[in-house]
This record gives C-alpha cells, sequence and structure tokens, in this order.
C-alpha cells in the first residue's frame, strides 16, 4: 500500500513540475484574466492561455503520442494557418479595398515594420531565416507567422513567434491608439472621408481571381495563404456556394483557432519559453508592430497632404494585417475625436490591404532564401 501510494504521489504535479513551470502557469492564468475578464480578442487568447497552461502542468501533452503534439503536426504542416485564411476570407468585406484602391499602398506601408524587426534582428545577433520569421510578427498577423517560421525551418523558435504575434493581435487595441495619437493631430483626426462608391457583384467576383493569378505567378510561394484567403472570399462573393461560405466562415473556423489556439500555447513549455532568446523575440516583435503602426500613420498623413485633407490619416493604422481589430480601432480613435466621424469602412481597405501584404512579404522572405 506505502508503495502504491508513493507511485501514485510522484505522478502528481507536485513531484514533476519546475520553477519554470510554475511561472508559466501564473503567465497563463494571467492571460486567461485578459481573456475572460477584459475581452481581449477572447476567440484568440483563451484557448492559447489554455494550452499554454495545460503544457507546463503536463509536459507529455505536447510530447509525441501527447494529443496537443498532433495539433501541433497540423501547425508544422502549414494546414491551419492556411485554413485560418480561408476562413478570413469568407468573412472579410474586400469591398472597401476595391472602391479605394489606394488603400493598397497603406498596406504597404505598414509592411516597413516587418523589414524593419528584419534588420534589427540581424543586427541582434539572429541568423537571416531567424530575423525573417521574427520580423513577420511586424505583420500581426498569427497564421503567416506560423506558416513563415516553418517553411524556413525555425521550429525552435516558432513558439516564441506565434505567442508574440498573436499576443500582438489581441493587444491591438492598447498598444495603437497611443502611437495613432501621438502621431496625428486632433484636426486630422477630426477628418472625415467621403462615402466609398458602390462595388459592382462583377468586381467583387474578378477581385480575387485577378489577385490569386497576378500574385501566385510573381510569388508561387504565397498560393497557400493568399490563395486559401482568396478563395474564401469567392465562396462570399460569387452568391453560389452560400453552404460553403458559411461553413468556412463558421464551424470551420472555429474548429481551427481551437486547434490552432491550443497548440500554439502548448509551444510554451518553460524550457523552450523562459530564455533570453524569447525576450529578445517579444521585444523585437512589439518594435515591428509599433513601427508598422507608425508608418502607416505616417504614410497617411502624407496621402492627407497629397489628397488636400481627404484622407483621415488614422486609416493607416490598419494597414496591418490584424482583421478586422486595426480598423476597429481606427473607428474608434477617430469617434473619440468626433463621435460622427465613422471610419470603420474607409479603415477596412489598408486592413485587407495588410492581410496581402504580409503574405506578400513572407512570400518575399521565401523567395530570398529559396523555400
Amino acid at each position: 500500500m506505502g508503495e502504491t501510494l508513493t507511485n501514485l504521489a510522484h505522478q502528481t504535479a507536485f513531484f514533476n513540475l519546475a520553477w519554470g513551470n510554475v511561472i508559466m502557469v501564473f503567465v497563463a492564468l494571467g492571460l486567461l484574466y485578459l481573456a475572460i475578464a477584459k475581452e481581449y480578442e477572447p476567440l484568440l487568447l483563451l484557448p492559447i492561455s489554455f494550452g499554454m497552461l495545460l503544457v507546463n502542468l503536463y509536459p507529455p501533452i505536447m510530447q509525441e503520442g501527447g494529443l496537443l503534439h498532433y495539433f501541433f503536426l497540423l501547425d508544422e504542416w502549414t494546414i491551419l494557418p492556411s485554413l485560418i485564411f480561408l476562413g478570413v476570407g469568407a468573412l472579410t468585406d474586400f469591398g472597401p479595398l476595391i472602391a479605394n484602391p489606394k488603400s493598397f499602398l497603406l498596406g504597404a506601408a505598414a509592411q516597413f515594420g516587418v523589414f524593419a524587426a528584419f534588420f534589427m534582428a540581424m543586427l541582434w545577433g539572429f541568423n537571416d531565416m531567424q530575423s525573417a520569421a521574427i520580423g513577420i510578427i511586424g505583420g500581426a498577423d498569427g497564421p503567416t507567422s506560423i506558416f513563415l517560421a516553418m517553411k524556413l525551418g525555425q521550429r525552435d523558435i516558432m513558439g516564441p513567434i506565434a505567442v508574440a504575434a498573436y499576443s500582438y493581435m489581441s493587444l491591438v487595441p492598447i498598444i495603437q491608439p497611443p502611437i495613432m495619437k501621438a502621431l496625428t493631430t486632433e484636426e486630422e483626426r477630426k477628418i472625415k472621408m467621403e462615402q466609398l462608391r458602390p462595388v459592382s457583384k462583377r468586381e467583387r467576383i474578378l477581385f480575387p481571381i485577378i489577385v490569386t493569378i497576378v500574385v501566385c505567378v510573381i510569388l508561387p510561394s504565397t498560393a497557400p495563404l493568399l490563395g486559401m484567403l482568396m478563395l474564401g472570399n469567392l465562396f462570399r462573393e460569387s452568391g453560389v456556394v452560400r453552404q460553403l461560405q458559411e461553413t468556412a466562415s463558421n464551424a470551420l473556423m472555429y474548429i481551427v483557432v481551437i486547434f490552432l489556439g491550443t497548440s500554439v500555447g502548448a509551444t510554451t513549455s518553460a524550457e523552450a519559453f523562459l530564455k533570453a532568446t524569447t525576450l529578445k523575440i517579444v521585444v523585437l516583435g512589439l518594435v515591428a508592430f509599433a513601427f508598422g503602426t507608425a508608418t502607416g500613420v505616417l504614410f497617411g498623413k502624407l496621402m492627407c497632404k497629397l489628397t488636400g485633407g481627404k484622407i483621415n490619416p488614422l486609416i493607416g493604422s490598419a494597414g496591418v494585417s490584424a482583421v478586422p481589430m486595426a480598423a476597429r480601432v481606427s473607428q474608434k480613435v477617430g469617434a473619440e475625436a468626433d463621435p460622427t466621424n465613422f471610419l470603420l469602412m474607409h479603415a477596412m481597405g489598408p486592413n485587407v490591404a495588410g492581410v496581402i501584404g504580409t503574405a506578400v512579404a513572407a512570400g518575399v522572405f521565401m523567395a530570398i532564401f529559396g523555400v
């Protein structure tokens, strides 16, 4: 009986957890609080933080044979990131981007954060492929960050990269407003933009097809992400596959979020996460995201000047690809300056352009490194 009780006791977490695991458990509990009590993007943050909790209470769950190990294989094979893009395309209205093609410029401007972090990472001691995988965090696009890290063979740092990317996506409402307000005047934030022109059904159908052809001919490596994004949008706009559109944007999307979120959280075991390298990645990711937000706003200010004050610079911040969160933040900051200002649909143009731009930036890195 004594031996049985001893064996049972040694199977409990009290005998198997290191101090690092305890620290990560408290981090997970803190993130769960933000997800549930503060509602900071709970669809992302709740499964990520719970995956973090599980792996630090029971590390074998992420080892071969463990449940979350098989979830993670779907990340490693880049299946889940591509399916997320399918759902995003099915959910998102590309009309504001089609109605205002200048939005592409704002989406492109926000990608400067990606390349700024790339060069900073190299200066901080990371090799070129690691730097590329870290830099893409600047797009605030979790699926693309996972996709590129796996394609570049950076499995060892994928956990910190993914957690940083998804964390910054979740914290968009906290990180972006101070930057936006610091770079714009109250008069600029009050600018009201003209109503967007109506977009025909033909334009909506042709857009995803043309973008797929053009981008995938130039950068074929973007096909898994961009192709799924445009396919999802074609489901939405064609009007002939309503069942597929509803499945991709609802049931499938939520299933994939569960698998992706918990597996990403499960990469944050104490042994893998509590390192100096992780801190560097988190810092670089924040710099990249802040830089991307700033360059988007600054380019918006330039377009404001060139158009005689017809463009509100705040929509430039939506050029990062956290869709539709970044567009909502543009609307919120604009409404704080003038409650009658409605920027959401205008901001959705740069926001969608940012999704495409981040996928293109990932394709550029893969082309550079011959992946």
